[in-house]
């Protein structure tokens, strides 16, 4: 092995993934590159109300003998950015030749004409665009952050809607008098009125419970604008004619509920839960579920109105990375922090799942194989925590946060244990700094099912 080889090699590798390159280590070992000659690049994304974000990095220079590794440290800098932050235009200041190869590549036929679609026509509804400029003509950072959440009085429901199963808390005054989990599968239905009959069914049952309701709150995998859904895997199978019957949802619930309804992200409500369950500020909560959902609270408690689909954010920089199918790009979060790992490693672990269960009985049956000592079920709960310890890392490039919470399906059991233990022990070994200073929690077993569910019961204000 050479000295860049080693260099780049992850200390600790997932027993079945050898081939595993964490971008946090790519990115450092870049920079490494850069020295005393790196030239800056300043990279911003404007969103909704005038909002902009920027990040500022250095590169080699345009005449560098190795100045093509600029063009993939920078595509993929690009991406975490734009599924962390969220922006219909981008800046790109700095060198003129990166600007034209991630303006080739995020554009409507380009490598990433997903993001580049996804961004500007679903997320934000106006065209995607991109700016190369000099790097003093990046406008300046203008973010602003809303305090949610935290309200327990009167009558409230919370909802958690996931992609395999869906959490309702009737919630008292902050105590839960009644809550229930029911296993379904939204992504597998064409029909809106499906998602309005499960949803309104499940709220209803919830009220039979109390005398009265004042509010009910929402958390849900996808990306939220007003509690309207923009874009949301829930909703993958809806026609795009008909998308606009789920984007009125909520509105029409609360309608008919005749209370004020407030949904948001279901990472940034992990977030919130996560503040509200340990009393910090500065959390990241990462809920691994159906999908990999992850939320921000910041360090004076506010969420930022990012958009936090870390989802869809590269992890692994390996060239034999697993491809995700939606987004059609290598080692995004979904495929590692999620049960989609758990399916994805099964055979190399000599787990063969029955083909003829629901996802969440698949997650159960690989999840009983764990609690019962199979090997090859230890070793994917091992993987996916080392995947963890070098997340979380990444990840700390581009938040502030000292704390960590940890919540979904597959951090019930033995399994959250073992991925905290796994992430702690990548922290000590291979980033001693970041060990010391952040805290990774594991709520309870009933908090980590129904956590969210009851933050989300906060989020609406009585008037």
């Amino acid at each position: 092995m050479n000295r860049s080889q080693a260099i780049f090699s992850p200390k600790i590798l997932p027993p079945l993934d050898q081939s595993f390159q964490p971008a946090v280590l790519a990115n450092r070992h870049f920079h490494t590159r850069t020295g005393q000659t790196g030239v800056p690049l300043v990279i911003g994304l404007e969103r909704n109300g005038g909002e902009i974000s920027r990040y500022e990095t250095t590169v080699l220079p345009d005449d560098h003998p190795d100045a093509e590794a600029n063009l993939r440290y920078t595509e993929r800098l690009v991406k975490f950015l734009l599924w962390q932050k969220g922006g219909f235009k981008l800046y790109i200041g700095g060198s003129s030749k990166i600007g034209d190869y991630i303006r080739a590549c995020y554009s409507p036929d380009g490598i990433r004409k997903f993001d580049c679609l996804f961004m500007g026509s679903q997320v934000y509804e106006q065209p995607f665009k991109i700016f190369c400029c000099n790097v003093d003509e990046v406008p300046s950072a203008h973010e602003t952050g809303k305090h949610i959440g935290r309200n327990l009085d009167g009558f409230r429901i919370g909802f958690d809607l996931g992609g395999s199963d869906r959490k309702l808390s009737a919630v008292v005054n902050g105590k839960v008098i009644f809550s229930e989990e029911v296993v379904w599968e939204p992504q597998k239905h064409t029909d809106p009125e499906y998602h309005y009959r499960e949803i309104i069914t499940a709220l209803k049952s919830a009220a039979a419970r109390m005398p009265q309701v004042d509010a009910i709150g929402g958390s849900s995998a996808g990306i939220y604008v007003d509690s309207q859904p923009m874009v949301a895997s829930l909703f993958r199978a809806i026609p795009r004619d008909r998308f606009g019957e789920v984007k009125t949802m909520f509105t029409r619930i609360s309608a008919e509920m005749g209370v004020p309804l407030v949904v948001f992200n279901d990472g940034d409500v992990t977030a919130l839960a996560g503040s509200m369950r340990f009393g910090k500020n500065g959390v990241l909560g990462i809920a691994l579920g159906s999908s990999q959902a992850a939320g921000y609270v910041d360090v004076d408690g506010n969420i930022t109105g990012w958009l936090n689909e870390l989802s869809f954010a590269p992890v692994d920089y390996s060239p034999t990375a697993p491809t995700e199918e939606w987004s059609g790009d290598k080692g995004c979060g979904s495929l590692y922090f999620s049960q989609q790992c758990v399916f994805r490693l099964a055979p190399s672990a000599g787990i063969q799942i029955p083909g003829d269960l629901t996802d969440v009985d698949k997650l159960k049956f690989v999840q009983r194989q764990l609690e019962g000592g199979d090997s090859g079920a230890k070793k994917i709960w091992h993987s996916m925590g080392i995947y963890l310890g070098y997340g979380i890392a990444h990840y700390a490039d581009f938040y502030d946060f000292k704390h960590v919470v940890l919540a979904g399906r597959c951090t019930s059991g033995c399994g959250g244990d073992v991925l905290l233990e796994e992430a702690k022990h990548v922290l000590k070994v291979e980033f001693p700094d970041l060990f010391e200073r952040i805290s990774l929690y594991l709520p309870d077993e009933n908090n980590r099912r129904i956590g969210q569910s009851i933050a989300a019961a906060s989020l609406p204000v009585l008037k």
